[in-house]
């Protein structure tokens, strides 16, 4: 009877440890996996953990995502490939670069070239102004990747009137998904200084729109960073303690 108990003990920790580790999504492995994407963004997966990612930011085939600042694209294309040909992802940036010399024209912006690539035909580019983020149509996810500390130190800009944007351009029940690198608790000068921000100041700004707090995913993680240093200065890129909060506009 006793080697029998410890036999099914035995079999509840391995199926227990086996859902542990159950293997991502087809869509999300597919995502990850696409071809299109540039060797210098699947270099940095060990770090941003993509798969991961979009697990946790419940995004899946069908779906309309804002990837809000995205960059040079790093998830605008994963996300594309994520929710698939019925799906859209509106890549949200600010308003173009002005021509000041036509002999010297400012960079094509990344999400400008991946939305005429017909690798990522569901990819839409909108430049916008952030108070106002008028996107075609309400999103299922709103994300952004270690932006929301810089947008702290855009001239002018109402941080308030920012996240009731984002709150806006979502469906009832939309998440709204924030990635930073995390500050220590009481300097507001250092979204600036060290490019970082405390998370109890993006909680409370995020929920004083409207938003529920849903919760947090730890899986980029860093205890090594003590939170003193600059984002560049010490740790190599993707390094940093970060943490992703998840956000939800109630139905």
């Amino acid at each position: 009877m006793r080697s029998k108990l410890m036999l099914a003990a035995a079999a509840a920790v391995i199926l227990g440890a086996g859902a542990a580790i159950a293997a991502p999504p087809a869509y999300v492995t597919a995502a990850v996996s696409d071809k299109g994407r540039p060797e210098a963004d699947t270099k940095r997966d060990a770090d941003r953990k993509p798969a991961e990612m979009l697990e946790f930011a419940g995004i899946k085939p069908g779906m309309t995502v804002v990837d809000l600042i995205p960059g040079g694209g790093y998830f605008t294309r994963i996300f594309s490939k994520a929710v698939g040909p019925k799906g859209t992802v509106y890549a949200v940036g600010g308003p173009p670069r002005p021509v000041t010399d036509p002999a010297k024209p400012p960079p094509t912006p990344a999400q400008d070239v991946i939305a005429a690539d017909p690798n990522y035909a569901n990819v839409k580019s909108v430049h916008t102004q952030f108070q106002s983020l008028a996107v075609p149509t309400k999103a299922d996810v709103v994300w952004t990747s270690q932006n929301y500390h810089d947008l702290h130190n855009v001239p002018n800009l109402d941080m308030a009137a920012f996240d009731k944007a984002v709150y806006d351009a979502l469906k009832p029940g939309g998440e709204f998904i924030v990635l930073d690198h995390r500050a220590n608790p009481g300097d507001p000068g250092v979204t600036k200084t060290l490019h970082r921000i405390d998370p109890a100041v993006v909680k409370a700004e995020v929920t004083a729109a409207g938003f529920k707090y849903e919760g947090e995913s730890t899986v980029l993680k860093n205890p090594a960073d003590d939170h003193t240093k600059g984002i560049r200065d010490g740790f190599s890129q993707g390094q940093t303690d970060q943490f992703i909060y998840k956000f939800r506009k109630p139905k």
